[in-house]
Order: structure tokens, then sequence, then C-alpha cells
């Protein structure tokens, strides 16, 4: 029926109508909020770049994640900022790693048992060099080696889940890393623990703000000869495809907002849960945004994040999730 018999506006005139049909919910459940864990005691020091997000030492952190759980948030994604750094990244699979301290203290305080401890698992922020892998050097020449990488990120992924997280999270983008760290979980008496594979990472501008806030800026080049280029989305489904085939439980697609399409297309043809990062980029543009007076914070925040779960995210992993959850 054409107008005036049919008026789509009859179920706009009030919140309540609106709420009623309202076709995509967010929850603070689906919210996952990366920490940055750092050595000390009583360490917050803000991120230049990301208004509101703060190195935190574990003690800091813990008073961060009572937080979050306070407003109902679905979890955590831990990042460490080790001590020292080598070319083989041993702070991130070391007993003692920042990291792996601080999901031990997560895990003895029971009031964080509503949150999900997911650990990322990758080299950059340990390495020397800042690459996500180990660097093969010939001369002048240099090569990020995958399969050696590969050995290091199945340790490190094993030694997490050791410590205490519930799920670990490649986002280093090597081949086999899936397969060799399901192997490593296993053969460890970790089968039970899920891996949330980056499957589909691009190597994006928009990563910017997070190597500050991580310290892993590359030292030489560039990541392109491992993340993804951002032109392909048949590419992107096929390393979805062998990251299933090698056992990725849940999948993770980064960016968000510049690769909505990709979150579709993955939302279309897989089954599995599926999240989606709303990376440092895009949080620092929005808060660059915010302090101009160009947009309006509240609005802005919660539009995009209902862009990417309207696009078929199940949970969004973002440095609103704070500010989203005391709205919602």
């Amino acid at each position: 029926m054409n107008f005036p018999v049919t008026r789509m506006r009859r179920l706009r005139r009030t919140e309540a109508l609106r709420s009623l049909v309202r076709e995509t919910h967010l929850t603070p459940g689906a919210l996952i909020y990366p920490i940055f864990l750092c050595p000390g005691e009583g360490v917050r020091k803000e991120i230049s770049s990301m208004p509101g997000v703060f190195n935190l030492s574990i003690d800091e952190a813990l008073k961060e994640a009572e937080a979050c759980a306070a407003l109902g948030l679905g979890g955590l994604l831990l990042f460490g900022l080790p001590d020292t750094k080598d070319e083989q990244a041993t702070g991130a699979y070391a007993e003692q790693g920042i990291v792996q301290q601080g999901l031990r203290a997560i895990k003895a305080n029971r009031r964080l048992d509503s949150l999900v401890a997911i650990a990322d698992v990758c080299l950059c922020e340990y390495t020397s060099h800042g690459h996500c892998g180990v660097v093969a050097r010939e001369g002048n020449h240099y090569e990020i080696d995958n399969d050696s990488s590969v050995a290091l990120l199945a340790q490190t992924a094993a030694s997490l889940a050791a410590a205490g997280a519930d799920i670990v999270a490649p986002s280093d983008m090597m081949d086999g890393r899936v397969e060799a760290i399901r192997a490593a979980l296993d053969a460890s008496s970790l089968e039970n623990t899920p891996i949330l594979s980056y499957a589909a990472k691009f190597a994006s501008a928009f990563y910017g703000p997070f190597r500050e806030a991580a310290d892993s800026a590359p030292q030489f080049g560039d990541r392109k000869s491992y993340q993804m280029d951002g032109a392909n989305i048949r590419e992107a489904m096929r390393e979805i495809d062998l990251d299933i085939a090698e056992g990725a439980d849940m999948i993770l697609m980064k960016p968000a907002l510049p690769y909505l399409d990709v979150i579709r297309a993955a939302r279309e043809r897989y089954d599995l849960p599926l999240g989606a990062y709303q990376v440092s980029g895009e949080y620092a543009m929005l808060h660059a945004a915010f302090a101009r007076g160009w947009l309006e914070p509240e609005r802005a925040m919660m539009e995009s994040l209902l862009s990417i779960r309207r696009a078929g995210a199940d949970f969004i992993v973002t440095y609103f999730a704070q500010p989203a959850a005391r709205l919602l």
C-alpha cells in the first residue's frame, strides 16, 4: 500500500513506539573494553591521543576492571607493555609477563567473575623492533619470518591461557597461527580455551594512537606484508575460511567503521560468533571532533556503535565501552 494508507512515520511518533520496533539493540554485555597494562604501582598515565584511556599498572587496572563489571560490560581485552623488549619478544610468553600477572590478579578478584578476560596474542609490544613477528635479516633486506613467529605465538597463547585467560586472541596475521595455537593449547590440557582470531585485520592508518598506547610502532618498514590490503574483501573471506578450518572458535574484524562492508559480508557467510574492533583511530577522530564542538558526543558515540552492531557484529571491542554502558 502507498501513501496515504501507508504512513511510515506512524511508528516514529514517540520514543516508546520507536523502542518497540527497533531492529538493532546495543547492550553493555556486548561491549569489550581494552586495557593497557604497564609495570609499576599506582600508574595511571593518560594516552595523549586517546582522551580518557590510560596505561595502567595492575592495581589501577583492577579498579578499572571493577568499574567495567559494575557497568555490566562483557569483558576486557588485555595488552601489555613490558619492562624490557628484545628481538625474540620474550616478555610475551614469560611466566611473569605483565599480562600474565594481570590475568592472575583479575582471576583472583571474585568481583570480576562476570567479565570475560581476553588476552591479545601478538609480539609487537614485546619486540625491540616493533613488528608482530621475528625479523630475519640478510644485509639491508629484512622480512618477517612466518614460521618461527608462529612458534612463539603458540607459546605465548599457551602461557596466557595457563595464567587465566578465558579467551586468547591472536592479532598478528601470520599464516597458520590458529592451528599452531590450538595444538599448543591442547597439548597443555587447555583444550577448553577458545580462540578469537583477528581473522581479517587490515593494514590501516587508524591504528596510530594504539601504537602510542602500546609503544608498538615498527622501528623500520611497515606491516603491509602481513596485515591485509584494505582493498580486498574476497581475500578477507579466504582468511576467515582458513582460520575457521584451523580451529578458530570466534572471529574478529579490525578496524570497524571503515570496514562495515567486510563485517556484513562475514556475517552473511559465517555462523561463528563475530566481533568487531572499533580501533584507536576511530575513537581519536571522534574525540577530536567532540573537543571542537563539531559533533554531539553521546549521539555520535552511540550511532557509531550501533552501525557496527547493525552491520552484523555480535560484540564490539571499543574504548567507548564504559561511557556507552552508562548511557545504556
